[in-house]
């Protein structure tokens, strides 16, 4: 299973916000025993997401103000609520804004919208670590790029 679950994203505003689009295929694996005959997105995924995404806004919020390049890692749901399913064909927009930055944690609010309507929203929580690999790095910078490359980002990718 791919475990991207970002497609692209749409806006960045480093320090402020993210918003980026999840399409749920109908042929995406998950759908095949979550359930069969009544296939759900399941909430978790849902919650991935908006951390994938939302870990995306703090660190090129982080390197913004820094020349350390740091990961985000995922360390608290704060709360989670999920309004109604998301089901195969979906797009989901993902929004998460950022809420306040230390100097090695944030804290992301992230809203879930499908055709308008909301289907979730969470608080995480985040800590940006050092991380010794060249390799991570060079699949963060592979990955941001490929989500943001209509954007034409003014910053650099780190």
């Amino acid at each position: 299973m791919r475990f991207i679950l970002v497609d692209r994203v749409d806006a960045l505003t480093p320090g402020k916000d993210i918003a980026g689009v999840r399409s749920l295929s109908p042929d995406d694996e998950v759908f095949a025993d979550h359930f069969p005959d009544h296939p759900l997105y399941p909430g978790t995924l849902v919650v991935e997401a908006l951390a994938q995404l939302g870990g995306c806004l703090v660190e090129c919020s982080f390197h913004q103000n820094s020349m350390q390049t740091r990961r985000a890692v995922l360390m608290q749901i704060v709360r989670a609520k999920f309004h109604a399913p998301c089901r195969p064909g979906d797009e989901l927009q993902l929004r998460c804004s950022l809420v306040s930055e230390l100097a090695g944690a944030a804290r992301v609010d992230g809203k879930v919208r499908v055709r308008d309507e909301p289907v979730a929203e969470a608080t995480l929580d985040f800590r940006l670590v050092s991380v010794d690999s060249e390799r991570l790095h060079e699949q963060r910078r592979d990955l941001y790029r490929t989500w943001m490359q209509q954007l034409n980002p003014t910053f650099a990718i780190r």
